[in-house]
């Protein structure tokens, strides 16, 4: 049987090293690609998905498992930190703007841009569609359709009523299809990844 995340997080907050590595191992992906979906970029979800847990337990005494779960925790953490990577990004790239080019630097950026250039666009290509969504359903369906979180869990970190979540990603599902339709050309690829899983 396998032990809980409840179990694994006391005895992390009592000293014990191997518990919270368990607990990376067993979460580390769902934030991973929590990160990917919500940056297109696998370079930035790694940093983010590193930032989580380090900011997770950082913040150890804040800490709140729902249903035992450290999940959506995991999760809320994950969204908050992806939206500091923006900002820094922004003013990092506004400082690079006001320098010369090099060509070097050009050379570099274009051979890291090639790599695994297509998912990056399909999901920037829904990125555009979800970031014109209000943020309430925004968040509700990168929560349960794109994390595959509960809708009672999901009702507990976002601090509404389940019927309230189940509501918004209805609504999100149905808005994002006719933005799809608007923003994208090809179709086909990025409309599934807003089909929830069971």
């Amino acid at each position: 049987m396998q032990v809980t995340d409840a179990v694994l997080w006391t005895k992390a907050l009592e000293g014990d090293p191997e518990a919270f590595g368990v607990l990376f191992d067993r979460h580390s992906k769902a934030v991973y690609n929590h990160c990917f979906r919500l940056t297109a970029s696998w370079a930035t979800a790694e940093d983010t998905t590193q930032s989580t847990f380090l900011i997770t337990w950082r913040k150890r005494d804040q800490v709140r498992l729902v249903n035992d779960s450290l999940l959506p925790w995991l999760l809320s953490v994950a969204t908050n930190a992806v939206r500091d990577e923006r900002r820094s990004a922004r003013r990092w790239l506004a400082a690079l703007m006001r320098l010369p080019p090099e060509r070097d630097a050009a050379v570099e950026v274009a051979d890291l841009a090639a790599d695994r250039v297509d998912d990056m666009r399909r999901m920037h290509t829904v990125l555009r569609a979800v970031r014109r969504l209000p943020r309430a359903e925004r968040e509700a369906l990168m929560l349960c359709v794109w994390s595959s979180v509960s809708y009672a869990d999901a009702a507990a970190v976002l601090g509404i009523t389940e019927g309230s979540v189940r509501a918004r990603v209805s609504k999100a599902r149905s808005r994002l299809k006719r933005l799809l339709s608007e923003v994208t050309a090809e179709g086909g690829p990025a409309t599934s990844m807003t089909e929830e899983k069971e």
